[in-house]
């Protein structure tokens, strides 16, 4: 599904309005989609942004992820069902009975069903600028204290040594018609990329793609794994790709803009601030530039855009997203783990709320290190453990349990460990102090030499008799 048959979902669904007056891309639309994520609004579709020269032609997409409704049309399938798939995935084992071996090939053979073809149908070259020219884009400036108009979903591609593919998502703040500023963190695969590079690595930037590719884009894959074959896993098929023309680069053929050129060692530029999505502008620092060699798009192409800042925004259903679908990968690595929140207020890699089934002392530390351990959950600065019994997405349980369970001395711990970028409360860029705490019930081996009081639960045969009264009583509540 390219961006448009999505748009038309939407559309059907009533979960899109068509903005017809001219909207300027200079706050005026980040302004009006921050008040749609914060009512839990619509996607919108900008039809006249507005332009130096007049209307620019190119219409804008906004908050198209901005729900749950539309990230589950988007992706195809409710979450836990996706889900369940990846944990069918994760389950694959080669059995040593022949049935077993056969119905394991089969699994393998359905995978591999969902990695990337090529197409000779180029949707993306419809129309060339010759020459390239990013001001022909109407491209966002969200915050009035930004350092200039930024590119917020671009899906960058590059390629490692082994020639493996990389979409990642990073920002780029437009510098003029022909550069950027590149803004992957020294964490990211493809600042891992640049750094194996020799002195220039080629760069494809694919906007307005499949939005399960912009998720995937965002996800905290595992080393290797393709974010094409996992939005073709999502999608349910292969997403098809296309040569670009002037890098050695393959990106999705009904992308709606194509741009393409390069980074080079050694050349950076000062970037920034962004507002950002922990609330606060991100610093400016130097970032390398990417320089454009080609640009291209559809005819009547569909520019998106995203705003970010203090949640909720439309990033929040990307994160809750990932918390839903990569929690059978952590079980797969801690299976006493039964559940997991990441708090919108953690901007997901300040928090994470995590409930165990506790079989021995200590398990609660154990998690914790193993979370720290764990991709880009290093960067988790809390780590909360509860008992399995604890509905973690219940936040007043949660507090309930942390303010009467735990002791701080006994149940707290503090290491140092590399942080994200954007932690501004950090001493030190990108390293600095996390805290684990473990309020789950501590046992007498943990340090708890008194009895542990029982908590308060009505007897279950009142509370049906209640229940069967109920209309008889006639209370004015539920």
């Amino acid at each position: 599904m390219d961006l448009r048959r999505f748009i038309e979902l939407l559309e059907r669904e009533g979960e899109l309005v068509r903005v017809k007056a001219e909207v300027d891309p200079y706050l005026e639309m980040a302004e009006i989609a921050d008040r749609a994520s914060k009512a839990h609004g619509p996607a919108l579709l900008f039809e006249r942004p507005k332009a130096a020269a007049g209307p620019s032609g190119i219409a804008v997409l906004m908050n198209q992820l901005g729900s749950y409704r539309r990230l589950e049309l988007a992706l195809g399938a409710p979450l836990d069902e996706i889900a369940d798939r990846i944990s069918g995935l994760l389950d694959l084992q080669v059995p040593s009975g022949l049935v077993g071996k056969v119905k394991a090939l089969g699994q393998l053979k359905e995978l591999a069903s969902f990695a990337p073809k090529t197409t000779k149908k180029v949707l993306f070259r419809e129309v060339v600028i010759e020459p390239p020219d990013l001001t022909r884009l109407p491209v966002l400036t969200t915050w009035p204290g930004d350092g200039g108009p930024f590119i917020t979903l671009p899906i960058v591609v590059t390629k490692d040594r082994e020639g493996r593919r990389n979409a990642g998502m990073y920002r780029l703040q437009v510098f003029d018609g022909q550069t950027t500023g590149m803004h992957w963190h020294v964490h990211h695969d493809g600042a891992a990329n640049f750094r194996e590079a020799d002195d220039r690595l080629e760069v494809a930037v694919a906007l307005g793609t499949d939005p399960a590719l912009t998720y995937a884009a965002t996800a905290p894959l595992p080393a290797g794994v393709s974010e094409f074959m996992f939005a073709g896993f999502l999608r349910g098929e292969p997403v098809e790709l296309a040569p670009c023309a002037t890098v050695d680069l393959e990106v999705p053929a009904d992308a709606e803009i194509v741009l393409e050129g390069y980074v080079e060692k050694g050349e950076t530029r000062l970037e920034g601030p962004f507002g950002d999505h922990t609330g606060y502008y991100s610093l400016t620092d130097q970032y390398p530039v990417f320089h454009l060699t080609a640009m291209s798009h559809r005819r009547d192409p569909i520019y998106p855009a995203t705003i970010v800042g203090r949640p909720p925004m439309e990033d929040v259903f990307l994160g809750k997203a990932t918390e839903r679908l990569f929690l059978p990968l952590l079980r797969l690595v801690q299976p006493e783990i039964v559940d997991m929140d990441l708090p919108i207020e953690g901007v997901f890699h300040d928090c994470a709320i995590i409930s165990i089934r506790k079989s021995y002392p200590g398990q609660a530390r154990k998690i914790m290190s193993a979370v720290w351990g764990m991709g880009q959950m290093m960067f988790t600065k809390f780590v909360v453990v509860v008992d399995e019994h604890v509905d973690v997405h219940d936040y007043s349980e949660v507090t309930w349990r942390v303010f009467n369970n735990v002791d701080p001395r006994r149940d707290c711990v503090i290491v140092d460990g590399p942080l994200d970028v954007l932690d501004h409360s950090s001493p030190l860029p990108r390293y600095g102090a996390k805290m684990g705490i473990d309020a789950t019930k501590a046992w007498p081996e943990e340090g708890h030499g008194r009895e542990w009081p029982e908590e308060l639960v009505m007897d279950p045969a009142v509370k049906a008799r209640v229940d069967t009264r109920w209309a008889e009583l006639g209370l004015p509540f539920a």
